[in-house]
């Protein structure tokens, strides 16, 4: 079973004055703005790794949650964070690393079994599969 999604992006002008917009399939994201400006300066609007970050949080919450119920458990909450690191090499950019920060509710969870299983969630992710960088994990089971 294969499933396709997809997004676009429309741009216009140089790399520094120009201007794009991104949407997505779903609709959640209509033509919003994206640019220099909002990559490297922080302004309003949004940028490559932060979408990369959201879909690898959104995978991985999903992945653990599947990995979780295989093992009879079932989350309360699953709060994850993903900070998509981007570093100037050479002439251009790359994408070092993601650093994957969970705070988790699991009932009846050991620490031992929940940091197994996130560990199996973080590997098996498809986003995380999709990255050619380091991918760390701190993960923290609420007591």
């Amino acid at each position: 079973m294969a499933i396709t999604k997809y997004a676009t992006a429309h741009w216009s002008g140089g790399l520094k004055d120009g201007k794009g917009e991104i949407s997505t399939q779903s609709g959640s994201l209509k033509n919003q703005p994206y640019g220099f400006n909002t990559r490297f300066e922080d302004r309003p609007g949004t940028n490559p790794e932060e979408l990369l970050g959201a879909a690898h949080a959104a995978c991985f919450a999903m992945a653990l949650s599947g990995i979780l119920g295989g093992a009879g458990l079932t989350a309360t909450s699953l709060d994850t964070k993903s900070e998509i690191v981007l570093e100037k090499q050479g002439e251009g950019f790359t994408i070092t690393a993601a650093k994957l920060t969970l705070e988790a509710d699991i009932p009846n969870a050991t620490e031992s079994q929940f940091r197994e299983l996130a560990e199996k969630a973080k590997a098996g992710c498809p986003v995380s599969k999709l990255f050619n960088a380091t991918i760390t994990l701190d993960a923290k089971l609420k007591a």
